[in-house]
């Protein structure tokens, strides 16, 4: 009875704004590849500036103009939640395989969603950060990191929702504990410099949420 009970509570408790996750839906399995093809990108790119030409998720080229400031946008300045100091100095491994990446040696601007397949609002704002991806293409970098999950449901949900930017995995929630937060989902935004301007932990964004927080703390507009 009581598990059962237990089985009922769980989805009402991961429904709110942030999830923490449970030992069950923390389970891990090998960051080896997959039998079938993932449906993110490789983080190659991700220590190039946005800027650059580098293979898509099919392998082809992916030009775009360099990072701008949209005119009449003002200066990015940090916020209470995003102090200007740099990434913590973690490396995590891709999703796809190849080489770990340091958190420090990614070109921003990028912004960074936490996210995990168990987690109600992660699942809902994922769709919103793809959008993102493509509409700043060439300006932005987007990036996930995948914390506390199987390797099976965090593919299936990519493939589910048609999610194709990089994914980190951090199976130790260790850039959560270095950010000093304990529940997902959460957006870090980090300017050209490397430096943190703001760290979102209101729940799920939509696009329009999104992109304005991508241009108050980035300067990137971001077409409708």
């Amino acid at each position: 009875m009581n598990r059962r009970l237990a089985a009922l509570l769980v989805p009402a408790l991961l429904a709110v704004a942030g999830c923490t996750g449970t030992e069950a839906q923390r389970s891990t399995t090998p960051t080896g590849r997959a039998e079938r093809p993932s449906p993110f990108a490789d983080c190659a790119a991700l220590t190039r500036p946005p800027g650059d030409a580098a293979p898509g998720p099919a392998g082809r080229p992916t030009p775009g103009p360099a990072a701008t400031v949209t005119a009449g946008t003002p200066a990015p300045t940090a916020s209470p939640a995003g102090d200007g100091s740099r990434l913590p100095a973690l490396t995590l491994s891709c999703f796809t395989g190849g080489a770990p990446v340091a958190l420090r040696d990614i070109q921003g601007p990028v912004v960074i969603n936490l996210w995990a397949s168990w987690c109600p609002p992660c699942r809902k704002e994922l769709p919103a950060f793809q959008r993102l991806s493509e509409r700043t293409a060439g300006r932005l970098q987007v990036l996930g990191v995948n914390s506390r999950d199987t390797r099976t449901a965090a593919q299936s949900i990519g493939e589910d929702f048609g999610i194709r930017f990089p994914v980190l995995v951090d199976q130790g929630e260790a850039l959560q504990r270095e950010l000093r937060r304990n529940a997902i989902p959460l957006t870090v935004l980090v300017d050209a410099e490397g430096r943190v301007r703001h760290v979102d932990a209101s729940g799920a964004l939509d696009d329009v949420r999104l992109a304005a927080l991508v241009r108050q703390h980035l300067g990137v507009a971001v077409p409708a």
